[in-house]
């Protein structure tokens, strides 16, 4: 057994010793975290081919969307031939429509609207969901428990789809964030019961009770005990809400529902298929290109959603970590 008094000592002499190195032993705390919380997650996802060629594929819309809108022109009618086959010529290499208007030009212009959509319908989705979610799970049993069930609930046996197209119809919605938030109505009620049942199980752990018992605030508890474990999930389920948003969006567009007023992927397919492109050969390459950009974009966040998984994995994190306990100790004992 040991002695307290020696305990005590050594303990003093601990923080005595800490107290001298704190300028190092603050460089040290530093190092490690940065080393958990970004090189170690970059050292997963490289090891990760989904998430490289996810992230590889998204960066690339990203660049059209910001670098290539500044690179090439808006396209306007009469800007080249009309029709020109694909890869034929340097200016237009996906061909022309039957405006004139170059197809790749089209494509870049309308990446912008489609990030600014998936961005504000995620948002709305994902952060609605949680925040019913959590607050519905802590309080389990509770009035505002229901209240926030029963509210799911109903949004629940709404058709979103129906919903959508009424609400798009009588609002004519222009401006591509309050596209965004529209579709985002109907994505949020499956993910909020889902978030619930994993506070359910989060908020009977013995810290959480203990924090409870301490008398923390209601917000703290929810923010550092709960939250910060549901996020690998909601950032997870938000790649695979904006892939449903782009679908919703494009469709709505190629139904005719949505205003065009802007460039878009589904504006671009309803007009090639007014066409009749389906059964002309030399128009064909105005629909598929469209098609393309989305199924690549679409695949980008399914195989970024798989990569999130391992790339928010503890043990993972960790075993690519290369600072750890034991080299901080050994380098403050060495000083």
């Amino acid at each position: 057994m040991s002695n307290p008094e020696s305990d005590t000592f050594d303990l003093q002499n601990l923080y005595d010793e800490s107290s001298d190195h704190e300028p190092e032993s603050r460089k040290v705390r530093l190092k490690r975290a940065i080393d958990l919380n970004a090189l170690a997650p970059a050292r997963v996802a490289s090891d990760d081919w989904r998430a490289l060629l996810g992230g590889a594929i998204l960066a690339v819309f990203v660049l059209m969307g910001t670098v290539g809108v500044a690179l090439v022109d808006k396209p306007t009618s009469g800007d080249a031939p009309v029709l020109a086959a694909p890869f034929q010529a340097l200016a237009y290499p996906f061909g022309t429509d039957v405006f004139g208007q170059p197809i790749h030009a089209q494509l870049i212009h309308a990446t912008p609207g489609i990030f600014k959509m998936i961005f504000a319908g995620a948002v709305v989705s994902v952060g609605f969901a949680a925040v019913v979610g959590v607050l519905s799970g802590f309080k389990h049993g509770e009035r505002i428990d229901t209240i926030l069930m029963t509210f799911t609930d109903v949004v629940i046996t709404i058709p979103g789809l129906p919903l959508i197209i009424v609400i798009t119809a009588i609002f004519q919605p222009e401006n591509p964030y309050l596209v965004g938030v529209f579709l985002g109505i109907d994505n949020w009620p499956g993910l909020a019961r889902t978030v619930r049942s994993q506070v359910l199980s989060i908020r009977e752990e013995s810290y959480v009770e203990a924090s409870e018992i301490m008398g923390i605030p209601l917000s703290t508890i929810l923010r550092r005990d709960i939250l910060s474990q549901l996020m690998p999930y909601v950032m997870i389920n938000g790649a695979i809400t904006s892939r449903r948003i782009i679908f919703e969006s494009v469709g709505l567009y190629f139904l005719g529902i949505l205003p065009f007023t802007t460039f878009n992927w589904g504006v671009m397919m309803n007009l090639a298929y007014e066409g009749n492109a389906l059964t002309r050969p030399e128009m064909l390459h105005w629909m598929v290109f469209p098609m393309l950009c989305i199924f690549l974009l679409s695949f980008s966040l399914v195989l970024l959603s798989q990569g999130l998984d391992s790339l928010f994995n503890v043990r993972l994190r960790a075993r690519h970590a290369n600072t750890t306990k034991k080299d901080a100790s050994h380098t403050s004992q060495s000083d």
